[in-house]
Protein backbone atom coordinates (compact mmCIF):
# COMPACT_ATOMS: atom_id res chain seq x y z
CA UNK A 1 0.00 0.00 0.00
CA UNK A 2 2.46 2.60 1.07
CA UNK A 3 6.16 2.51 0.58
CA UNK A 4 8.86 5.16 1.25
CA UNK A 5 12.40 4.99 -0.38
CA UNK A 6 15.09 7.08 0.49
CA UNK A 7 13.83 9.51 2.59
CA UNK A 8 15.58 12.94 3.64
CA UNK A 9 14.59 16.26 5.53
CA UNK A 10 16.55 18.66 6.96
CA UNK A 11 15.68 21.82 9.23
CA UNK A 12 19.06 23.68 9.56
CA UNK A 13 21.66 22.04 10.82
CA UNK A 14 19.60 19.35 12.10
CA UNK A 15 18.69 16.24 10.02
CA UNK A 16 15.32 15.05 10.94
CA UNK A 17 14.85 12.16 8.39
CA UNK A 18 17.89 10.55 7.19
CA UNK A 19 18.07 8.02 4.23
CA UNK A 20 14.34 6.43 6.11
CA UNK A 21 12.97 3.35 4.04
CA UNK A 22 9.66 2.16 5.03
CA UNK A 23 6.55 -0.47 3.92
CA UNK A 24 3.67 -0.48 5.20
CA UNK A 25 1.22 -3.32 3.97
CA UNK A 26 -2.43 -2.81 3.60
CA UNK A 27 -4.55 -3.66 7.02
CA UNK A 28 -1.25 -3.70 8.73
CA UNK A 29 -1.30 -1.70 12.20
CA UNK A 30 2.48 -0.20 12.48
CA UNK A 31 3.74 1.86 15.65
CA UNK A 32 6.27 4.22 15.28
CA UNK A 33 8.24 4.75 17.97
CA UNK A 34 11.79 5.85 19.51
CA UNK A 35 12.85 9.48 21.16
CA UNK A 36 11.51 12.65 21.36
CA UNK A 37 12.97 14.57 18.27
CA UNK A 38 14.03 11.02 16.53
CA UNK A 39 11.91 12.17 13.28
CA UNK A 40 8.92 10.09 13.80
CA UNK A 41 6.12 12.97 13.64
CA UNK A 42 8.29 14.54 10.90
CA UNK A 43 8.22 11.19 9.23
CA UNK A 44 4.58 10.71 8.84
CA UNK A 45 3.88 13.91 8.12
CA UNK A 46 5.75 13.98 4.67
CA UNK A 47 3.42 11.44 4.03
CA UNK A 48 0.31 13.76 2.96
CA UNK A 49 2.79 16.46 2.31
CA UNK A 50 2.12 18.31 5.37
CA UNK A 51 5.84 18.02 5.69
CA UNK A 52 7.66 18.78 2.15
CA UNK A 53 10.51 16.09 1.92
CA UNK A 54 14.10 17.43 0.77
CA UNK A 55 14.72 13.98 -1.20
CA UNK A 56 13.04 10.61 -1.51
CA UNK A 57 10.03 8.90 -2.90
CA UNK A 58 6.51 7.96 -1.35
CA UNK A 59 4.39 5.83 -3.36
CA UNK A 60 0.69 5.52 -2.21
CA UNK A 61 -0.39 2.58 -4.45
CA UNK A 62 2.12 2.91 -6.64
CA UNK A 63 1.76 6.57 -7.29
CA UNK A 64 4.14 9.03 -6.11
CA UNK A 65 2.89 11.29 -3.46
CA UNK A 66 5.90 14.07 -3.64
CA UNK A 67 4.87 14.07 -8.04
CA UNK A 68 1.52 14.85 -7.48
CA UNK A 69 -0.11 18.36 -8.17
CA UNK A 70 -2.53 20.61 -5.75
CA UNK A 71 -5.72 19.03 -6.62
CA UNK A 72 -4.52 15.45 -6.95
CA UNK A 73 -2.73 15.99 -3.49
CA UNK A 74 -6.29 17.43 -2.10
CA UNK A 75 -8.02 14.07 -3.20
CA UNK A 76 -5.32 12.01 -1.74
CA UNK A 77 -5.48 13.75 1.38
CA UNK A 78 -9.06 12.24 1.84
CA UNK A 79 -8.24 8.67 1.73
CA UNK A 80 -5.30 9.35 4.35
CA UNK A 81 -7.12 10.62 7.89
CA UNK A 82 -4.49 12.38 10.30
CA UNK A 83 -5.03 12.54 14.54
CA UNK A 84 -2.89 15.28 15.04
CA UNK A 85 -1.78 15.89 18.77
CA UNK A 86 -3.71 19.04 19.42
CA UNK A 87 -7.05 18.60 18.67
CA UNK A 88 -7.68 21.93 16.23
CA UNK A 89 -11.14 22.58 16.77
CA UNK A 90 -12.90 25.33 15.51
CA UNK A 91 -14.85 26.30 18.88
CA UNK A 92 -17.41 28.14 17.35
CA UNK A 93 -18.62 24.96 16.07
CA UNK A 94 -20.43 22.07 17.40
CA UNK A 95 -18.85 18.52 17.74
CA UNK A 96 -21.15 17.46 14.72
CA UNK A 97 -20.58 20.65 12.77
CA UNK A 98 -16.71 20.31 13.24
CA UNK A 99 -17.10 16.47 11.51
CA UNK A 100 -19.04 17.68 8.72
CA UNK A 101 -16.99 21.33 8.20
CA UNK A 102 -14.72 19.34 5.98
CA UNK A 103 -16.89 16.89 4.24
CA UNK A 104 -19.06 20.00 3.19
CA UNK A 105 -16.38 22.51 2.14
CA UNK A 106 -15.05 19.59 0.03
CA UNK A 107 -18.36 19.69 -1.87
CA UNK A 108 -20.56 16.83 -0.14
CA UNK A 109 -24.19 17.93 0.61
CA UNK A 110 -25.13 18.52 3.97
CA UNK A 111 -27.27 15.65 4.60
CA UNK A 112 -25.01 13.05 3.20
CA UNK A 113 -22.03 14.86 5.53
CA UNK A 114 -24.27 14.90 8.62
CA UNK A 115 -25.24 11.16 8.29
CA UNK A 116 -21.16 10.26 7.93
CA UNK A 117 -20.44 12.63 10.48
CA UNK A 118 -23.05 10.99 13.25
CA UNK A 119 -21.20 7.83 12.04
CA UNK A 120 -18.33 8.76 12.85
CA UNK A 121 -18.99 10.43 16.04
CA UNK A 122 -20.92 6.87 17.28
CA UNK A 123 -17.52 5.16 16.46
CA UNK A 124 -15.82 6.99 19.14
CA UNK A 125 -18.53 7.20 21.56
CA UNK A 126 -19.30 10.72 21.30
CA UNK A 127 -23.17 10.48 19.84
CA UNK A 128 -24.29 12.00 23.01
CA UNK A 129 -22.55 15.17 22.50
CA UNK A 130 -23.22 15.85 18.95
CA UNK A 131 -24.52 19.66 19.96
CA UNK A 132 -21.72 20.25 22.62
CA UNK A 133 -18.55 23.14 21.37
CA UNK A 134 -15.02 22.18 22.05
CA UNK A 135 -15.26 24.42 25.10
CA UNK A 136 -18.16 22.35 26.94
CA UNK A 137 -16.25 18.98 26.27
CA UNK A 138 -13.20 17.58 28.10
CA UNK A 139 -9.72 17.02 26.58
CA UNK A 140 -10.33 13.24 25.61
CA UNK A 141 -13.73 14.23 24.35
CA UNK A 142 -12.22 16.91 21.79
CA UNK A 143 -9.35 14.41 20.79
CA UNK A 144 -12.43 12.36 19.48
CA UNK A 145 -13.91 14.61 18.00
CA UNK A 146 -10.72 14.79 16.18
CA UNK A 147 -11.17 11.09 15.62
CA UNK A 148 -14.35 11.24 14.54
CA UNK A 149 -13.69 13.90 12.06
CA UNK A 150 -10.49 11.43 9.93
CA UNK A 151 -12.89 8.82 9.80
CA UNK A 152 -15.43 10.62 8.41
CA UNK A 153 -13.78 10.46 5.42
CA UNK A 154 -13.82 6.65 5.62
CA UNK A 155 -9.90 6.41 4.65
CA UNK A 156 -7.91 3.87 3.76
CA UNK A 157 -4.91 4.57 5.85
CA UNK A 158 -5.17 6.31 9.27
CA UNK A 159 -1.89 8.35 10.88
CA UNK A 160 -1.84 9.10 14.62
CA UNK A 161 0.62 12.11 15.19
CA UNK A 162 1.03 10.90 19.30
CA UNK A 163 -2.96 11.42 19.99
CA UNK A 164 -2.37 11.44 23.66
CA UNK A 165 0.57 13.74 23.78
CA UNK A 166 -1.77 17.03 25.26
CA UNK A 167 -3.87 15.23 27.19
CA UNK A 168 -4.04 14.67 31.07
CA UNK A 169 -2.04 11.05 32.13
CA UNK A 170 -6.54 10.46 33.23
CA UNK A 171 -7.94 11.53 30.33
CA UNK A 172 -5.19 9.34 27.93
CA UNK A 173 -6.90 5.95 28.16
CA UNK A 174 -10.50 6.57 26.80
CA UNK A 175 -8.72 7.89 23.96
CA UNK A 176 -6.88 4.70 23.52
CA UNK A 177 -9.87 2.54 24.23
CA UNK A 178 -11.24 4.38 21.02
CA UNK A 179 -7.80 3.52 18.99
CA UNK A 180 -7.83 0.15 20.30
CA UNK A 181 -11.34 -0.67 19.36
CA UNK A 182 -10.58 0.92 15.64
CA UNK A 183 -7.54 -1.08 15.47
CA UNK A 184 -9.40 -4.44 16.93
CA UNK A 185 -12.04 -3.60 13.27
CA UNK A 186 -8.86 -3.05 10.91
CA UNK A 187 -11.54 -1.05 8.70
CA UNK A 188 -8.41 0.83 7.33
CA UNK A 189 -4.25 0.77 7.38
CA UNK A 190 -2.63 2.16 10.28
CA UNK A 191 0.16 4.26 11.76
CA UNK A 192 0.56 5.36 14.81
CA UNK A 193 3.36 7.61 16.13
CA UNK A 194 3.33 7.10 20.27
CA UNK A 195 5.05 6.42 23.58
CA UNK A 196 2.50 4.22 24.76
CA UNK A 197 4.06 1.05 25.46
CA UNK A 198 1.17 -0.77 26.63
CA UNK A 199 -0.70 0.31 23.53
CA UNK A 200 1.64 -0.86 21.37
CA UNK A 201 2.30 -4.00 23.25
CA UNK A 202 -1.37 -4.89 22.59
CA UNK A 203 -2.62 -3.54 19.17
CA UNK A 204 0.86 -3.76 16.85
CA UNK A 205 1.09 -5.70 13.80
CA UNK A 206 5.05 -4.45 14.15
CA UNK A 207 6.97 -2.00 15.62
CA UNK A 208 9.49 0.68 13.92
CA UNK A 209 12.31 1.89 16.51
CA UNK A 210 13.45 5.42 15.08
CA UNK A 211 16.62 7.17 16.51
CA UNK A 212 18.30 10.30 14.65
CA UNK A 213 16.14 10.40 11.49
CA UNK A 214 16.50 6.74 10.94
CA UNK A 215 14.94 3.22 11.14
CA UNK A 216 16.98 1.22 13.93
CA UNK A 217 14.96 -1.96 14.33
CA UNK A 218 11.80 -3.14 13.06
CA UNK A 219 9.79 -6.14 14.23
CA UNK A 220 7.05 -7.72 15.77
CA UNK A 221 6.39 -6.57 19.01
CA UNK A 222 7.35 -9.89 21.23
CA UNK A 223 10.34 -10.03 19.05
CA UNK A 224 11.33 -5.75 19.28
CA UNK A 225 10.95 -5.89 23.02
CA UNK A 226 12.10 -9.23 24.46
CA UNK A 227 15.29 -9.74 22.25
CA UNK A 228 16.28 -6.20 20.96
CA UNK A 229 19.23 -5.73 18.76
CA UNK A 230 18.96 -2.22 18.89
CA UNK A 231 19.98 0.56 22.00
CA UNK A 232 16.46 1.87 21.38
CA UNK A 233 14.78 -1.57 21.30
CA UNK A 234 16.89 -2.58 24.53
CA UNK A 235 15.78 0.67 26.77
CA UNK A 236 12.14 -0.53 25.68
CA UNK A 237 12.91 -3.66 27.39
CA UNK A 238 14.24 -2.14 30.49
CA UNK A 239 11.49 0.17 30.52
CA UNK A 240 8.78 -2.53 30.34
CA UNK A 241 10.90 -4.85 33.08
CA UNK A 242 10.94 -1.82 34.95
CA UNK A 243 7.32 -1.19 34.85
CA UNK A 244 6.17 -4.92 35.27
CA UNK A 245 8.74 -5.00 38.20
CA UNK A 246 7.43 -1.86 40.03
CA UNK A 247 3.36 -3.14 39.00
CA UNK A 248 4.39 -6.80 40.86
CA UNK A 249 6.10 -4.62 43.95
CA UNK A 250 2.64 -2.34 44.28
CA UNK A 251 0.31 -5.15 44.12
CA UNK A 252 2.40 -7.72 46.70
CA UNK A 253 2.65 -4.22 48.92
CA UNK A 254 -1.18 -4.41 49.24
CA UNK A 255 -1.67 -7.93 49.72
Amino acid sequence: MLVIQDLHKQFGNLRAIDGLSLSVNTGEILVLMGPSGCGKSTTIRTINRLIEPDQGTILFHDTNILSMEPDELQKLRKRIGFVFQHFNLISRLTALENVMFGLVMSGMDRETAQNKANDALAKVGMEGHLDHKPAQLSGGQQQRVGIARALAYEPELMMWDEPTASLDPILVREVLVVMEELARYRASTMIVVTHELSFALRVADRIVLMDKGKIVEEGKPSQVFVNPISDIGQKYKELIEYQMNASAQSLSGKI
